[in-house]
């Protein structure tokens, strides 16, 4: 069984990979591959689980399970208030700010906000709402894609040297293993 999910999942991944030459979404590929895998999983679970505590397995799996509910339901709720923000006209703000013509210039502004927004902000939250901000500056999809890139960058540079802005520093900051002021002073300027 093993073998059947791993060709399941090689065979959902080459689609995956061939979303444009086969006109498929590779969303609905990457859906479909998953249930394909927790099917054969089911099917193969006396062969598979032989010799394993259920009382485990079900531990493992609702952590796995509340792994991914947790990561969705962080981004309806920043994708809803994005939303919200965008239709009481909140972007307006910042884009009315922002004069430039110059694709240069607003690539290191949109850059610098992303890197000091990730700093308070984490770095998905920071992507989602710049990804919104650039879909109000840009109008080719080309540069949106660009500019999308360099905002993730950024927003990951961003999030690293603050004790709040990264997972990662957060659980760091909170169990005492490093402090605001030390991780500013050491991680800020490799960074940038």
């Amino acid at each position: 069984m093993y073998i059947a999910m791993i060709v399941a999942f090689v065979i959902g991944y080459f689609f995956i990979a061939m979303e444009h030459p086969f006109k498929i979404d590779k969303a609905a590929t990457a859906v479909l591959t998953g249930v394909i895998c927790w099917v054969l999983l089911i099917i193969g679970k006396d062969t598979i689980l032989a010799g394993m505590d259920m009382e485990q397995i079900d531990a493992v799996l609702l952590e796995h399970v509340g792994e991914i509910a947790e990561i969705l339901f962080f981004l309806m709720g920043a994708m809803t208030i994005v939303e919200l923000v965008d239709a009481h006209k909140g972007f307006e703000v910042v884009t009315n700010r922002i004069n430039t013509t110059s694709r240069v210039k607003l690539l290191w502004i949109v850059s610098i906000i992303s890197f000091f927004f990730s700093a308070v902000l984490d770095n998905l939250t920071t992507s989602i709402v710049m990804a919104a901000l650039i879909r109000k500056l840009m109008q080719e999809k080309e540069d949106i894609w660009v500019f999308g890139g360099v905002v993730v960058i950024a927003a990951n540079a961003g999030g690293a040297w603050s004790p709040i802005g990264d997972v990662t520093t957060i659980m760091l900051w909170i169990g005492g293993q490093i402090t605001a002021l030390n991780i500013i002073i050491k991680v800020l300027l490799p960074s940038i």
